[in-house]
């Protein structure tokens, strides 16, 4: 199959026929892979039973995907602008197939856990290649909306995680879990094989090995400690190792990233005070956001007896809200309207707002609960593509892929930071609100085996129930405090740029 016509770099000269084809296909592509970072949480009871799989096998099935990912962004990002845009597209679709279906084929925990790492290699390529491509093939005046797009799949494959897999499971063996991403890969081969135009940054050269090695382990050693640290304690010797010898690469990357000719990561990218402002509201909005979602799903299961992939369907309304927003357009109007700035602001007072609300209306009918959840999606809906669009708009458009190498990198450090730290906000909480029959207990369900009475089970549900509400008020701080301190930052930058 030939490649279309290449594009310049800084976007068409007029707008291209298919550029929402194309973008469909790239919200697909993007839908599939930020799903498969949820969609395993309803399978552990079935892999614990098929596979033998102990704790710490599941854990390391779940988190493989999400460590490689994270640690390898920067570098894909950077590979994307290099060695042009669509091809790591291709490559990256290939991986994630491939990844999916050697997962399906699995016999042990062994081979699950490196075929989800595979996947996970594919899954960086993609996050990154999708927002490049989106930023290449429209113009400035379309771009808010396309990124509007490209955030609600985003959203969408966060939320549809467990219902997806409960559905699936409730019908299929599990091996469909990974069976379903075949023949998405393959359609969105074949879409973007047909119609996405080749583009990469002409001034690229070669791979920064320096970069791509420094950065990695880094990244990969940062993370491991953020997941590993409630578990583990966060003052134990291999997390406190772990982080500092992430830390030390990481500096180290900084060191060597000023001294190449050609870096992955130009770091007068970080004098902007936009970019800064951009980066750093990433980093706290999904932080607060993504650490309070992990919560409240905790406590539609535990406090309010739904299983996980109910507990994912009553979570639906909040990813549907935001697509809905962003497909017709209103959230890119309200953008335009507002400027970037006040777009983050007002959507991140919405999301916190919405989250306080869910967390401490006094009633549990699902309708309190859907009103919360509609305003955390109206908020999502007008915050998302504006911070993206933030810290895309404040690099050259040549450098795309680098800045979709930060923009993913940051979330998936704010990400995993705000379900460790939200979720030890919590498990502190919780454990010294046990009644004495639990005290010890390090879980929800380790607490009810202990409980010998139904007062006592009362009394360990009323304990989660306070703890997640103190975790969930925490996190919607945190993405007030987020939005307000970047829609501060873009606008000082604003004023004397």
């Amino acid at each position: 199959m030939s490649a279309p016509v290449a594009l310049d770099v800084t976007g068409p000269a007029r707008p291209l026929p298919t550029r929402w084809i194309i973008l469909a296909v790239l919200a697909l592509a993007q839908v599939t892979v930020v799903l498969d970072n949820t969609v395993l949480t309803v399978a552990v009871p079935v892999l614990t039973a098929e596979l033998g799989a102990s704790t710490a096998d599941v854990q390391w099935t779940i988190n493989a995907y999400a460590l490689v990912q994270s640690g390898l962004l920067l570098t894909a990002g950077s590979a994307v602008d290099r060695y042009g845009r669509r091809r790591m597209l291709l490559v990256g679709l290939a991986l994630f197939g491939a990844g999916s279906l050697v997962a399906a084929l699995a016999q042990s925990t062994g081979q699950l856990i490196a075929a989800r790492a595979g996947m996970g290699v594919g899954g960086a390529l993609l996050v990154t290649a999708t927002l490049a491509v989106a930023i290449q093939v429209f113009d400035a005046d379309e771009r808010p909306r396309a990124i509007g797009v490209w955030a609600a799949a985003s959203a969408l494959g966060f939320a549809a995680g467990p219902p997806v897999g409960g559905i699936i499971l409730a019908h299929f063996p599990w091996q469909a879990i990974f069976l379903i991403n075949v023949p998405i890969v393959l359609l969105c081969l074949t879409g973007a094989g047909a119609l996405v135009p080749e583009s990469r940054d002409p001034a690229g050269g070669g791979l920064d090995l320096g970069g791509v090695l420094l950065s990695t382990a880094g990244l990969t050693a940062t993370v491991h400690a953020i997941i590993a640290g409630p578990e583990r304690g966060w003052g134990s010797a291999s997390v406190v190792g772990t982080a500092a010898g992430g830390a030390l690469l990481l500096a180290a990357f900084v060191w060597w990233e000023r001294r190449v000719p050609r870096p992955m990561l130009d770091m007068t990218f970080f004098r902007d005070r936009r970019f800064v402002g951009a980066v750093s509201g990433v980093v706290l909005i999904t932080f607060g956001a993504t650490g309070a979602l992990f919560l409240l799903t905790q406590h539609l299961q535990f406090v309010r007896g739904y299983p996980a992939w109910e507990a994912g369907l009553r979570m639906v309304p909040f990813a549907l809200s935001i697509v809905v927003l962003n497909l017709a357009g209103v959230a890119a109007r309200v953008i335009g309207r507002l400027g970037t700035a006040r777009a983050i602001a007002v959507g991140m007072t919405l999301l916190a707002g919405g989250l306080f609300w869910v967390t401490h209306a006094p009633s549990d009918g699902y309708g309190v609960l859907l009103a919360g959840l509609l305003t955390m999606g109206a908020g999502c809906a007008l915050a998302n593509p504006a911070i993206v669009e933030a810290v895309m708009g404040a690099i050259p458009p040549e450098k795309a892929g680098a800045g979709a190498g930060v923009d993913g990198t940051m979330t998936e450090v704010g990400s995993s930071l705000g379900v460790a730290v939200l979720g030890a906000v919590l498990n502190a909480r919780f454990v010294g609100l046990l009644p004495a029959a639990a005290a010890g207990a390090g879980s929800f369900p380790a607490a009810l085996a202990l409980a010998g009475t139904d007062a006592e089970r009362g009394q360990v549900t009323d304990a989660f129930r306070v703890a997640s509400e103190a975790g969930q008020t925490v996190g919607a701080v945190a993405v007030l405090a987020g939005g307000l301190l970047a829609a501060w930052l873009l606008r000082r930058a604003q004023r004397t740029g």
